[in-house]
């Protein structure tokens, strides 16, 4: 059964990778498959070209370059997928992890965070806890007195 036609890989809802963007190798892969697994080409490996990509905005493409950049090989990220023992399932795992690592690449930096002090009151009762418990362990650790 022939795959249906998809335009596109979509990574957000405003970002599609067009198909023509998109380069597929097929290999023989290692692990599971029986008889079949020294025949069939079901490993695959899904290329996309980050520094010649039409849709990205210049910002997209630094942000994406930068995060990904131990990834990429000359501007090009490469994911690959053989966990599975039919091709079309590892398509669609090569294509899913793309898109997620492409998302959290385009993911917009936390924010930083504002440093704040601690209150009064706050430190007023964590140092009478400690006063609390330094007593108890001296009353613990002291010999009893005898009255003579």
């Amino acid at each position: 059964m022939p795959s249906p036609v998809r335009p596109g890989l979509a990574v957000t809802p405003a970002l599609t990778i067009p198909r023509a963007e998109l380069t597929e190798r097929f290999s023989r892969a290692s692990g599971p498959g029986g008889q079949g697994v020294n025949t069939t080409d079901s490993r695959v490996e899904l290329s996309w070209d980050v520094a010649q990509s039409a849709v990205l905005s210049d910002v997209q493409r630094e942000r994406v370059t930068g995060r990904l950049a131990e990834r990429l090989v000359d501007g090009v990220l490469t994911v690959v997928a053989s966990e599975n023992r039919e091709q079309r399932r590892n398509r669609d795992a090569a294509a899913k992890r793309l898109a997620a690592l492409v998302a959290d690449a385009l993911a917009p930096p936390p924010r930083t965070r504002r440093p704040t002090r601690a209150t009064r009151g706050s430190q007023e009762r964590r140092l009478t806890a400690k006063k609390q418990r330094s007593t108890t362990k001296q009353l613990r650790s002291s010999k009893p007195r005898r009255d003579d």
